[in-house]
């Protein structure tokens, strides 16, 4: 609103509010900064879980940073900003996600005791982006090359990234099932070895324990075979994979049949069933003796299927044909007229196998499938789902480090030693903007801080400790043993970390904080009217995270 010779000027609509400037800036940072606390207690081997309820009673827990961010219902416009990275740290990375959160929580922090400072907003984003860019080309330098595909190394990959989940336990058969998992679909191209997860199936399955998870070689159809008569189990599978109906297609407009005599419905009956029994011969004479169908399958076409002795699975989802395509070699027919022996898969074995109340279809036994199955196993179903997000951790780790062939130590080592070089580089830089790398240097401190805070132990004594050991030539890899209270050489422990995650994470923490120390003015429109109160999501938990300040 402005003012003219006394006549108040409406710009923006009525109910609008606006806040400007050091009010702006502060409002937001302490949105960043409380999304980061919602998290930093889940961080490493001691972390802790969260229990979060929704709308609906639905409870999830985990300790899994973008799992937490996603279900909390948050409304600040800033806090979604780090929303944002987790979400983007999973999708690039699948791991690192609370890391990435932590650390532009406190860039924040650092900033706004800039701000008292009277640095300007321009020079801390300025000094933050110099750091960043001086960050990724340390890592790049100090990162490790593996050579070939070691097991080793990518087993100590898959469990350091399940050490702070609930599945710790288990963590040295689920490391294993990741890495056989990925190499096994790992696909050789001109730019290197690539690995699509996506072509890793996962079923869960309650029931048993974690400890009867399986890698199957091939592929777990979440279907049950269609007709009784048909056989059980195959050996020697010759397989059709099918995008048709096999069934008398409808007209898609309104057809009347006028029928005069028995005769007339006699025929017309004999037609329907001439014209499934053409479809069976078309699957007889292809040699399949297993079909998966995407579509329909008719009870008389079920018939005469179980009576030529073929296994049938109708109704798998598109994505299901596509990688037992990829697991047995088969091509998908889109009409049973181009199905020959040509468009057939095979596999050793294929079978029906009951799993708790459900039963599931084994396509196993197949030669160099370039698509697995992965069955969790579990006690309860939140340990299930809980164990999903721990292996899909994995097999994104062990993707990573398969791809690009390089890692570094983990416990906090390797942002100590960015840290330590950063601190030099701000020396060379000189000015304001020195201040606002050593801030991003001293930032970076707080994830072997927080690690040493959740182990249970002090973290003033250990980060002395942690940085005094960078300062010799021997202490590149040294980090927080959270186990044993003290700094230890976390290469020589094995536990290692791909430098995609690391430098993804970094990157995405710097470019975040950047961005909500850029704003000094917040337009916001009057809200509609939501749901009653309660209807909501997380805010309408008592003593919830609906409670916590500048978040909801």
């Amino acid at each position: 609103m402005a003012q003219l010779s006394g006549t108040p000027i409406y710009i923006l609509k009525e109910g609008t509010s606006r806040t400007r400037g050091k009010s702006a800036q502060e409002n937001n940072i302490m949105a960043g900064i409380v999304i980061s606390d919602a998290v930093k207690s889940t961080l490493g081997p001691r972390g802790m879980d969260k229990m979060l309820v929704d709308s609906l009673g639905d409870v999830t827990i985990t300790n899994d940073g973008a799992s937490i961010l996603k279900e909390i219902d948050v409304q600040h416009p800033a806090a979604k900003m780090l929303v944002e990275v987790a979400k983007s740290q999973d999708q690039e990375t699948g791991d690192g996600t609370t890391t990435s959160v932590v650390i532009a929580g406190e860039l924040l922090k650092r900033a706004q005791d800039l701000l008292e400072m009277k640095i300007h907003p321009t020079i801390i984003v300025g000094g933050y982006h110099k750091a960043a860019e001086k960050a990724s080309a340390i890592l790049k330098d100090i990162s490790v090359s593996m050579v070939g595909m070691d097991k080793k190394i990518l087993t100590g990959i898959a469990a350091t990234s399940m050490n702070s989940k609930s599945v710790v336990g288990s963590r040295d058969l689920f490391a294993k099932i990741a890495v056989d998992a990925v190499l096994q679909i790992t696909e050789k191209t001109d730019d290197g070895p690539k690995a699509d997860i996506d072509m890793i199936e996962i079923i869960k399955k309650k029931g048993k324990s974690l400890g009867e998870t399986e890698l199957v070689k091939g592929m777990v159809i979440d279907k049950e075979i269609v007709h009784a008569s048909m056989p059980r189990k195959v050996l020697g599978a010759k397989i059709a994979l099918v995008n048709a109906a096999i069934e008398v297609e409808k007209t898609e407009f309104d057809a009347e049949i006028r029928i005069d005599s028995p005769e007339q419905i006699k025929a017309f009956l004999d037609e329907e069933e001439r014209m499934l029994t053409s479809m069976v011969d078309k699957i007889v004479a292809s040699g399949a003796n297993v079909l998966v169908c995407q579509k329909g399958i008719d009870d008389v076409a079920q018939h005469f299927l179980a009576k030529a002795g073929i296994m049938a699975v109708r109704r798998a989802k598109k994505s299901t044909l596509e990688k037992l395509g990829k697991a047995t070699g088969a091509k998908i027919a889109t009409s049973l007229d181009e199905l020959d022996k040509t468009y057939l898969g095979s596999a050793g074995t294929v079978e029906e196998v009951r799993i708790a109340d459900d039963k599931l279809v084994y396509v196993k036994d197949c030669k160099d499938p370039k698509a697995v199955s992965i069955v969790i196993r579990g006690g309860t179903e939140h340990v299930v789902d809980e164990a999903d997000r721990a292996i899909h951790d994995a097999l994104c780790v062990v993707r990573n480090v398969v791809e690009d062939s390089t890692y570094v130590a983990g416990g906090g080592s390797i942002e100590a030693e960015i840290s330590k070089r950063l601190e030099a580089y701000a020396n060379e830089v000189g000015g304001r903007e020195q201040l606002a790398i050593e801030a991003f240097a001293e930032s970076l401190l707080v994830i072997p801080k927080t690690l040493t805070e959740n182990g249970g132990h002090d973290p003033i004594d250990l980060i002395a400790d942690l940085n005094k050991d960078h300062s010799k030539a021997t202490g590149l890899w040294f980090g927080v043993d959270v186990m044993k209270g003290r700094t230890s050489d976390m290469m020589k422990a094995g536990v290692i970390e791909p430098t995609r995650v690391k430098s993804q994470a970094i990157r995405a923490a710097a470019e975040a904080a950047q961005m909500i120390l850029r704003i000094d003015d917040v337009i916001a429109a009057r809200a509609s009217a939501g749901p009653p109160p309660g209807a909501g999501g997380m805010g309408g938990m008592p003593g919830g995270m609906g409670g916590m300040p500048g978040m909801m």
